[in-house]
C-alpha cells in the first residue's frame, strides 16, 4: 500500500509540474506576440504620420510676365532624399532657367510631370515626404539579384557538358560536323549571288542623314524678338575705323598691376562701356526709347552687354555705368559673364537696359551689323583688330585698327546725331586721356 501511495504522489507532482511549465510557456510566448504587435504598430503609425504629412510642392511664380515654362530635366527621381533648398527640377522659360528648390528635407515620393511638359505657375509639380535629407541609401535590390544571376551563371554550364552515354556513343557527335559542311555547301552558292546584286546600284556618296531637334523656349523668344525689331524699327547702320594703338598700349602698361591689385583682367569692354556712357551723355537720343507716341529719355545709362551662351544669346545690364570706372565696368562684365555662361542669371538681372554693346570681334568678325535690342534706340558693334596701312601725318605706317558699327532706329535718331555719337566714341577710345576729362 505505502508503494502504491508514493507512485501515486509522484505521478501527480510530475503533472502539476508539466502544467506549471506549459502555463509558463504560454505566458512567454503571449508576451513575445505583444511585443512584435506593439512594434508592428508603431511602425504602421510612423509610416502613417508621415505619408500623411506629404506635401505637394507647386510651380513657383516666375516674374509677372511669365505664365508657363517647359519642365527641362528632373534632378531628382522617387525614391531619393533631398536636403532644403536642394535643386529638383529645372524649368526652361523663354528668358532664363527657374530651378525648383524642395522646400525641406525629405524624399521624393511622386512626381506630377514630365520632361518636356509644359508646366504653369501654381501646377502641382512633385510630392514630398518630411524626413532626414541626404545622400539615398546604397540600393539592396542590386545586391539580392547578383547572387540570383550568379546562380543562373553557375546553372548555364550543365546542358553543354557531355553526359555519359555521349561519350560511349561514337557515332552520334560526327553527324553535327557533317550537317554543317553540307549547310556551308549549300549557302556557300546564294552569298555568292547576293553580294553580285548589291554592285549593280551606285552608292550615294556622304553621309545624308537629318537631325530635327525641337527649338527651345529661349530660342524662340530670341527668334520673335529679332524679327520683331527688324518689322518695328526703321534701323540704320553707320561704320567707321577706330585706331586701337594707344588703348592696347595703355591696356599693356597696367593690366598685371589691375590683375593684382583688384582681381580683374583689364580689357576692351571697360573702354568702350566707359565711352559709350560719356557719348550718351552728350547725345541723349541714343539712350531714348519709344513708348507709345512718347520719346523717353533716361538720365541714368544701363549698358546691356550681350553674352554668347550654349542656349543663345543674353543680354544682361551694367545698372548706371555713367558713374563707373574701368575696373568696376570689368568686375561687373566678369561677374555677369560668369553667371551667364553657368546659367545662374535672373530676371533682374537682364531687366532693362538703355543700350547695348556686342562684341563680335572675340569670334573673328570683321564687319557686322547689329540688330536693334527693342525698345532701345541703337546697339554699338565690335570687331575684331587688324594691322592696315594708315596715312599718318603724311606718313603711311602700320595701326591695330578695329571697325565698329552703329545700328540705330532712324525714328528716334537722324544720321547727324548717329555719326556724332560713333565719332565720339573713336575719339574717346583713340586717345582714353580724354575721357579723365569729361564731365558726367
Amino acid at each position: 500500500m505505502l508503494s502504491k501511495r508514493i507512485i501515486a504522489a509522484a505521478r501527480s507532482r510530475a503533472l502539476l509540474a508539466s502544467r506549471n511549465a506549459q502555463y509558463r510557456d504560454t505566458a512567454v510566448s503571449l508576451s513575445k506576440g505583444w511585443k512584435v504587435a506593439d512594434s508592428q504598430m508603431r511602425r504602421a503609425q510612423f509610416h502613417s504620420s508621415h505619408l500623411l504629412q506629404a506635401e505637394t510642392v507647386k510651380v513657383p511664380q516666375m516674374a509677372e510676365s511669365i505664365s508657363e515654362g517647359t519642365l527641362r530635366s528632373w534632378s531628382k527621381q522617387v525614391g531619393d532624399s533631398v536636403e532644403a533648398d536642394e535643386e529638383v527640377a529645372t524649368i526652361e522659360t523663354d528668358k532664363i532657367d527657374v530651378s525648383v528648390n524642395a522646400p525641406k528635407s525629405g524624399k521624393i515620393v511622386e512626381l506630377l510631370a514630365k520632361e518636356d511638359d509644359t508646366v504653369s505657375v501654381g501646377q502641382d509639380l512633385f510630392r514630398i515626404e518630411p524626413g532626414e535629407g541626404g545622400a539615398p541609401p546604397a540600393p539592396q535590390e542590386q545586391k539580392k539579384v547578383e547572387p540570383k544571376d550568379q546562380q543562373l551563371d553557375k546553372t548555364t554550364p550543365e546542358p553543354s557538358a557531355p553526359s555519359g552515354a555521349d561519350k560511349q556513343s561514337g557515332g552520334i557527335p560526327p553527324e553535327g560536323p557533317k550537317e554543317s559542311k553540307k549547310e556551308v555547301k549549300q549557302d556557300s552558292k546564294p552569298k555568292e549571288v547576293k553580294s553580285k546584286a548589291p554592285s549593280a546600284a551606285p552608292k550615294a556618296p556622304g553621309n545624308r542623314g537629318e537631325t530635327r531637334v525641337k527649338m527651345n523656349r529661349m530660342r524662340l523668344r530670341i527668334a520673335e524678338r529679332l524679327k520683331e525689331s527688324q518689322n518695328a524699327a526703321a534701323s540704320l547702320t553707320t561704320f567707321n575705323e577706330i585706331d586701337m594703338s594707344s588703348l592696347m598700349e595703355m591696356r599693356k602698361k597696367y593690366k598685371d598691376e589691375v590683375l593684382k591689385e583688384h582681381d580683374v583682367k583689364l580689357g576692351f569692354m571697360s573702354a568702350f562701356a566707359r565711352a559709350c556712357a560719356l557719348a550718351l551723355k552728350e547725345i541723349p537720343a541714343a539712350n531714348a526709347s519709344i513708348e507709345g507716341d512718347e520719346i523717353v529719355y533716361h538720365d541714368y545709362v544701363d549698358l546691356s552687354v550681350a553674352v554668347a551662351t550654349p542656349k543663345g544669346l543674353v543680354t544682361p545690364v551694367v545698372r548706371n555705368a555713367e558713374g563707373m570706372g574701368f575696373v568696376d565696368i570689368e568686375k561687373e562684365i566678369a561677374a555677369l559673364g560668369t553667371k551667364a555662361r553657368d546659367g545662374k542669371l535672373t530676371l533682374e538681372d537682364m531687366a532693362g537696359g538703355t543700350f547695348t554693346i556686342s562684341n563680335g570681334g572675340v569670334f573673328g568678325s570683321l564687319y557686322g551689323t547689329p540688330i536693334i535690342n527693342l525698345p532701345q534706340s541703337a546697339v554699338l558693334g565690335m570687331h575684331a583688330i587688324k594691322d592696315k596701312p594708315v596715312v599718318v601725318n603724311g606718313q603711311i605706317v602700320i595701326r591695330p585698327i578695329m571697325v565698329v558699327a552703329l545700328t540705330y532706329d532712324h525714328r528716334l535718331l537722324d544720321g547727324r546725331e548717329a555719326v556724332t555719337f560713333l565719332v565720339k566714341v573713336r575719339d574717346y577710345i583713340e586717345d582714353p586721356r580724354k575721357m579723365l576729362l569729361a564731365l558726367n
